[in-house]
């Protein structure tokens, strides 16, 4: 393990505010936890900002809400905008629709490594559990809880650790709600491309330029286990337009994004 000096944990949340808060008490519950916590805000409305400030008042880290106004999907856009607020060297990135194991940011800490970035995997709960979960705010959920699928993604092995990584040169099946990286390789490629609005393949575009400047992608199982609460499938109307993008980022290789962290302001 490399000694990480500070931590940032990015949390991408959007009018969720009852799974925001549910998700920020299984943070509050980690056995090590991040420097600070950055909510990137894509325009929620009121409830959120109450969850986020009630949650500032005893928080055992600093929580920074950074929001920009609603103008449909900018999750790149707010994300980029988190990230410059952020103090850690390394990044923990994840939506606000998941719950943590209580050593989730300590198996991140112990996968990471230099030139690489991190690719988890997430468990996902059933619609019945979800809305059990959210009444009565609960966060404690594991491998044989009810209502859990993808379940092979809720073991947790840290004695096989090693058997549940593997590293390659591929940025599919990336998923921003389980990624870790290392800040200075995020300002290289020019962080995420503001192009792509609405949603699909940010976090895979993303990885195409973390592996056309030769990080290399470390696939995480056994241990970093989240729990992703039910909802319906968001518009996917701009895929199509963002599959181009990615394509065209691996056909050229391109190391940068011409609309990026840079260029927000």
């Amino acid at each position: 393990m490399i000694s990480v000096p500070a931590t940032s944990l990015i949390i991408a949340t959007y009018n969720w505010a009852e799974a925001l808060h549910c998700c920020l008490l299984s943070v509050a519950r980690q056995k090590i936890l991040p420097t600070e916590v950055i909510i990137a805000d894509d325009g929620s409305d009121v409830r959120t900002q109450v969850v986020i400030s009630k949650a500032q008042e005893n928080f055992p880290v600093p929580i920074i809400h950074v929001w920009h106004e609603d103008q449909g999907f900018r999750k790149t856009m707010i994300l980029n905008k988190a990230i410059a607020r952020s103090s850690g060297d390394y990044l923990i990135q994840i939506d606000g629709d998941v719950l943590l194991h209580p050593s989730f940011i300590k198996d991140h800490l112990a996968a990471a490594e230099a030139g690489t970035f991190v690719r988890g995997s997430r468990a996902r709960l059933t619609a019945s559990q979800t809305a059990t979960m959210l009444k009565n705010r609960r966060t404690a959920v594991g491998f044989y809880s009810t209502g859990v699928y993808n379940r092979l993604n809720a073991v947790r092995l840290p004695v096989l650790r090693s058997l549940g990584q593997r590293k390659e040169m591929a940025s599919r099946n990336v998923r921003g709600s389980n990624l870790a990286f290392w800040k200075e390789d995020f300002l290289r490629v020019n962080g995420y491309n503001n192009a792509l609005c609405g949603w699909g393949h940010e976090d895979e575009e993303l990885a195409a330029r973390f592996i056309n400047n030769n990080i290399i992608k470390k696939i995480v199982k056994l241990s970093a286990v989240q729990f992703h609460f039910h909802h319906q499938d968001l518009s996917r109307s701009n895929e199509g337009y963002h599959s181009q993008i990615i394509q065209n980022t691996l056909a050229t290789k391109a190391k940068i994004c011409l609309n990026g962290y840079e260029n927000l302001y």
